[in-house]
C-alpha cells in the first residue's frame, strides 16, 4: 500500500532511540523528509546516517531539550527556515516518572513540563503551518490510563489525551487530525533498561499480563504511526489507540 507520504515533512521528537527512532526511520522509508529532535546529538547523527544510507532523504537533526520552555519556538523557527512548515508532528519525547505519594512540587512540575506542556507548546507552534497547507497529522505517543501506582507521567499523559480530544475538534475542518497512541510493553530503552531489565522477568510479565504473550517491538508502533500520518487516515481523529498486545483491559 502506498501511504502517499512522499515529500511530506515529518517532525519526530524523542527520535534518538527506541520508538521515536523507529518511527523516524519508517516515515523516511515511506518517502517523508524527516526532522529528528532529541537531546543526544550523536545518536541523531547515527540515525541520519542510517536513513540516508538506506536511500531515503537525510533527516534534519535538531538537538534540543524540550524541558526548556523556549525550545518549541526555536524548533519551529528552524523548521520554517528549512522547509516552510511541517505536515506531520509525532510527539514522542517523554518518559515514566514514578512518584511517592508525597513528592515535592518540583518533581511534578518537571514531569508535566516534559510530558504535557512540551507537547502542547510544540503542537501550537507548528499548527499554523499545517493550517496553511490544509493538511496536518499530529500523533501523540502517550501511555496507559490503568496506572499501577502513582506516576506523574500517567497524569500528564491523561492531560494529553483530554487536550488532544478537544484540539481534534477545533482543527478537523482544516484537514488536520490529532490522535494518541498508547504503547504497552514495547522494547525500548525505558522498558529494557529501567522497567524490565531482566529477560526472564519480561517473559514472566508477558505470560501473566499480555494476551499476545510477548513484548512488542518499536516497529509495531511505527507502522501504525505511518498509517495515521498518511492521507489514507483522513477520517480518523480524536482517537486513543493502544498498541499493547491486548494488555489494556478497559472497554
Amino acid at each position: 500500500m502506498d501511504l502517499e507520504l512522499q515529500g511530506r515533512i515529518a517532525l519526530v521528537t524523542g527520535a534518538s532511540v527506541g520508538i521515536g527512532r523507529e518511527i523516524a526511520r519508517v516515515l523516511a522509508q515511506e518517502g517523508a523528509q524527516t526532522i529528528i529532535v532529541a537531546r543526544r546529538g550523536n545518536l541523531l547523527d547515527s540515525l541520519a546516517d542510517e536513513v540516508s544510507s538506506a536511500g531515503a532523504p537525510r533527516p534534519l537533526a535538531i538537538v534540543a531539550d524540550l524541558y526548556d520552555r523556549e525550545a518549541p519556538a526555536r524548533i519551529r523557527d528552524r523548521v520554517l527556515a528549512e522547509f516552510g512548515g511541517v505536515d506531520i508532528l509525532i510527539n514522542n519525547a517523554g518518559g515514566s516518572r514514578p512518584m511517592g505519594i508525597d513528592e515535592p512540587d518540583e518533581l511534578w512540575d518537571e514531569a508535566f513540563a516534559i510530558d504535557f506542556t512540551a507537547v502542547r507548546k510544540l503542537t501550537q507552534a507548528l499548527l499554523p503551518s499545517m493550517r496553511q497547507r490544509g493538511y496536518g497529522r499530529v500523533v501523540n505517543i502517550t501511555g496507559s490510563l490503568e496506572p499501577r501506582g502513582v506516576n506523574a507521567a500517567n497524569a500528564a499523559k491523561a492531560s494529553v489525551h483530554a487536550w488532544s480530544k478537544g484540539l481534534s475538534r477545533e482543527v478537523a475542518r482544516d484537514g488536520i487530525t490529532v490522535n494518541c497512541l498508547g504503547p504497552g510493553r514495547i522494547h525500548s530503552e525505558q522498558i529494557d533498561q529501567r522497567l524490565h531489565p531482566r529477560k526472564d522477568e519480561q517473559v514472566a510479565f508477558a505470560q501473566a499480563n499480555i494476551p499476545a504473550g510477548y513484548f512488542g517491538e518499536p516497529h509495531d508502533m511505527a507502522c501504525l504511526v505511518a498509517f495515521l500520518s498518511s492521507p489514507k487516515a483522513r477520517y480518523i481523529t480524536g482517537q486513543r489507540v493502544y498498541v499493547d498486545g491486548g494488555m489494556h483491559r478497559a472497554i
